[in-house]
């Protein structure tokens, strides 16, 4: 949205400390944790001003959070898929590898609330759930079964923002958690709903396919807000309406802005963001090769595809290389790091946990998840048998 100086100096900084109006000088490597050259606006006395990618401490502690939830339910699944509901403490090495083996050997010896331990006199050591825990799993089918249509509308939802309205199974999966599905959804839920999908050999790789295109469907998370705001109305925002100095502008094709405390905006700034928020562009949902890469009304729809990406998934966000793994099926752009940097009002970067994770900032109200899917908050029941309650508990892979 806005111009720097050709003749600016460069430096080289790294993503999480990426500044916020930077433009890239060269291309960005698939890498997450690669550093990048960027040029910046030099001062009147020829040094250059400090640009800072502002950090949002909230969002950062809830990759802290997530991870002993992740590995107690990532146990207690490993637990369930035993016939007798009990593992082998000598046979946690071959479920999750010699380095994660001694992290879930902590978890257990941690929470005795949820993890019982037996064995002795000739009988090699084991854990099993403990009989609370036990209770509170009774409940997972009925989870389950209330999460199926949820699970069904965004599968068709995520095929049908794709170019071709089919993706790999395989990328599906390498997100699958993220979205809720189980482990075995290729046998269990797609031969369900022979209305909605098919799985075909595409180039020697098995594809789900979308079978029937859903008018009703092709309504973004963005819109569907809006509506019930009654921001959808076509007279809204056409009258000049004074921006406010967060960048939320009330309008049918404004998206929700939430800048960090230390942000400061000055005029010039929150004008190109007015001039974007008014912006028309087409829906996310149309076939993305109709548009001009170079198009304005195209780039912001790269945004919207990311929002409604992000929106599908259970905790609205997404590893970096989650997300990065559909270029081709949604073309997003070639840079994405620096697209999501320059919206920093919209998404959120962070470099904790092992991987770089994209956030959709207005899901979130400090580190809380506003709205929850049934698995979440069924998930969230361990977390009180271990005195401690998770707002964003999904295992991601």
């Amino acid at each position: 949205m806005i111009k720097l100086s050709e003749r600016s100096p460069r430096y080289a900084i790294r993503v999480s400390d990426v500044a916020n109006r930077s433009s890239p000088s060269v291309p960005i490597s698939k890498s997450w944790s690669l550093w990048i050259q960027l040029k910046q606006k030099s001062s009147r006395a020829g040094r250059p001003k400090k640009k800072i990618y502002h950090r949002v401490p909230e969002l950062d502690k809830v990759m802290d959070l997530q991870k002993k939830p992740a590995l107690i339910l990532q146990l207690k699944s490993i637990i369930q898929s035993h016939k007798n509901q009990s593992l082998l403490l000598r046979d946690l090495e071959k479920e999750v590898g010699f380095v994660q083996k001694w992290n879930f050997m902590a978890v257990i010896e941690r929470y005795p609330s949820m993890f019982h331990v037996g064995g002795g006199n000739r009988m090699p050591p084991f854990v099993s759930l403990t009989e609370r825990a036990e209770k509170i799993a009774c409940g997972e089918a009925k989870v389950r079964t209330l999460m199926e249509p949820i699970l069904v509308k965004n599968l068709r939802k995520l095929l049908m923002l794709s170019v071709d309205c089919q993706i790999p199974l395989e990328k599906i999966e390498f997100i699958g958690s993220g979205l809720g599905l189980p482990d075995n959804f290729k046998n269990t839920l797609i031969p369900k709903y022979p209305e909605f999908f098919s799985v075909k050999n595409v180039n020697g790789r098995d594809c789900l396919r979308l079978e029937h295109w859903d008018s009703s469907l092709a309504v973004t998370a963005r819109e569907e807000k809006l509506a019930r705001e009654g921001f959808l109305d076509s007279n809204v925002g056409q009258e000049k309406v004074k921006i406010s100095k967060d960048g939320n502008y009330a309008g049918p094709f404004a998206f929700r802005m939430s800048y960090p405390a230390g942000f400061r905006p000055n005029t010039g700034y929150l004008a190109a963001v007015e001039r974007w928020q008014r912006l028309e562009f087409p829906s996310p949902y149309l076939n993305a090769r109709r548009f001009e890469v170079t198009d304005h009304k195209a780039r912001k729809r790269v945004v919207a595809v990311l929002h409604e990406l992000l929106s599908l998934t259970m905790e609205k966000r997404m590893s970096y290389s989650q997300l990065d793994a559909f270029h081709s099926e949604y073309l997003l752009p070639s840079r994405l790091v620096l697209c999501l940097i320059k919206h920093q009002g919209i998404f959120y970067l962070t470099n904790k946990g092992a991987r770089g994770t994209v956030f959709l900032k207005e899901a979130f109200d400090g580190s809380n998840l506003l709205e929850k899917c049934p698995l979440l908050s069924f998930n969230e029941k361990f977390m009180e048998l271990c005195g401690r309650r998770a707002t964003s508990s999904c295992v991601t892979r």
